[in-house]
């Protein structure tokens, strides 16, 4: 691989531990990792990238998505409802989905975060119709050169057992910790430097029986893997917890053993401050998606009461028919707005936002090898530019959610260049686009 050297930016930000700021940095990359960053770093034997007038990052982090909802944008029956209605909507539609459809939505989810500086991303899939894998989005990220934390994801409980989904879209609890075992086995990569780690994720209390939720977790311990599901994600959620559980979400995850460091949760926009002094205590995870909280009217995440009591934050774009884009760096804007609304204008900087969507993404996934700009790290980088109209004007590059732009100039993973001039370099993403237009109109023929 030929080292790439990005020069003469107007700003590097590292995002490294002491948060340090280079005018007039450079940044070389080479077999994958960060070699150097520095100034006037010599440029012999390796591609030159000329960042002049651009601000450099390191690459965000997106902590939830459900990729394959990309296929599902802006269905005009879940256009105007919360959670729970807004799932039964669309659970007939995903049960129609083929496993290309999952292949397609999976590369689209990808490219749009990709093209918002995204070079990291997990994924939520716990639906499997008509012979669906967990495979299918895995070789979409390998294609499209992401680098990828897929999570085995799971339904059980349907609505014949009390549960939300319709039971054509549920799995027997023990098939499910099979495969489980299977996409483990065959494709987690813990080393340093990984493009594709895997974890397990039942689904959510409401779609999952209490054994699930504990088998899943003793799995996931014995394979050394994280665990992820959605908690405590609105008032129906808090209902359905009391109601069926006689615990708050925060207790019932505490109780079966979904609290850690090596455990994330999706939203927790109802945590009390008794749930989140226990996340604090025991470094259980959290991804903040607050588009998709506004679109369903889920609310406000207490993020700034979060990060005061140490919980471990990163931002996630959510799944596209809840969010109906995949833009992280509009996601970090949103977060950043939001905090100020609910606590104060001074309650969330356009540096803390971009901290959570890059370092702090990194650590609620578990990649202390991401998330920076440090010798040895992963050559994950983002070069935004500046000189272009959206940041004219803006006396500090650093605030680029204030004023700079939302999608990418460049974009490295692993090194590799996989977006260069706002367009990516691995596939051709207008055939992309026209691919899933007629899958989704195949889709629709079938529903």
């Amino acid at each position: 691989m030929t080292d790439t050297l990005i020069q003469n930016a107007r700003l590097v930000l590292t995002m490294d531990a002491n948060r340090r700021t280079i005018p007039s940095g450079d940044l070389l990359l080479r077999d994958g990792v960060i070699a150097a960053v520095g100034v006037g770093l010599p440029a012999q034997d390796c591609q030159v990238i000329n960042a002049e007038g651009c601000l450099v990052t390191p690459g965000l982090v997106n902590t939830h998505h459900h990729l394959y909802q990309t296929m599902t944008r802006a269905v005009p029956a879940a256009q105007d409802v919360g959670l729970f209605g807004w799932l039964q909507t669309l659970y007939p539609i995903w049960a129609a989905m083929l496993p290309d459809d999952f292949f397609t939505s999976a590369q689209v989810g990808m490219a749009e975060l990709l093209l918002s500086g995204c070079t990291m991303t997990s994924d939520h899939l716990y639906l499997y119709p008509n012979g669906t894998r967990l495979e299918d989005s895995m070789h979409a990220a390998q294609e499209i050169g992401m680098r990828f934390h897929p999570t085995r994801g799971a339904m059980s409980i349907g609505e014949s057992d009390g549960g939300l989904p319709p039971d054509n879209l549920v799995e027997g609890e023990q098939a499910i910790l099979d495969d489980m075992i299977r996409v483990i086995d065959a494709f987690h990569d813990p080393s340093h430097g990984s493009m594709l780690r895997v974890g397990v994720a039942p689904c959510s209390p409401f779609s999952v029986s209490q054994e699930l939720m504990r088998d899943a977790a003793m799995l996931a311990r014995d394979k050394g893997v994280m665990m992820h599901t959605h908690l405590a994600e609105n008032d129906e959620d808090i209902a359905y917890s009391l109601e069926k559980f006689g615990m708050r979400p925060g207790q019932y995850a505490e109780e079966l053993g979904w609290t850690g460091p090596d455990v994330w949760h999706a939203h927790c926009v109802k945590l009390d401050p008794q749930e989140i002094a226990m996340f604090s205590r025991t470094q259980t995870g959290i991804a903040h998606c607050p588009c998709s909280n506004c679109r369903l009217a889920s609310g406000i995440a207490p993020v700034q009461a979060m990060r005061v009591a140490g919980v471990p934050v990163g931002l996630g774009v959510d799944g596209s028919a809840s969010n109906d884009s995949g833009n992280l760096m509009a996601e970090a804007r949103q977060a950043m707005l939001l905090q100020r609304i609910a606590y104060g204008a001074g309650a969330m900087s356009p540096g803390t936002a971009l901290e959570i969507a890059t370092s702090g993404g990194a650590q609620v996934l578990g990649r202390d090898d991401c998330g920076s700009l440090d010798v040895g790290k992963c050559a994950d980088v983002v070069i935004w530019d500046m000189d272009d109209v959206s940041a004219a004007g803006n006396w500090d590059p650093a605030a680029i959610l204030l004023a700079g732009p939302s999608l990418a100039r460049d974009v490295f993973v692993n090194g590799k260049q996989v977006v260069a001039g706002g367009q990516i370099t691995t596939v051709d993403q207008r055939a992309l686009a026209a691919r899933q237009n007629r899958q989704m109109r195949a889709l629709q023929d079938r529903v």
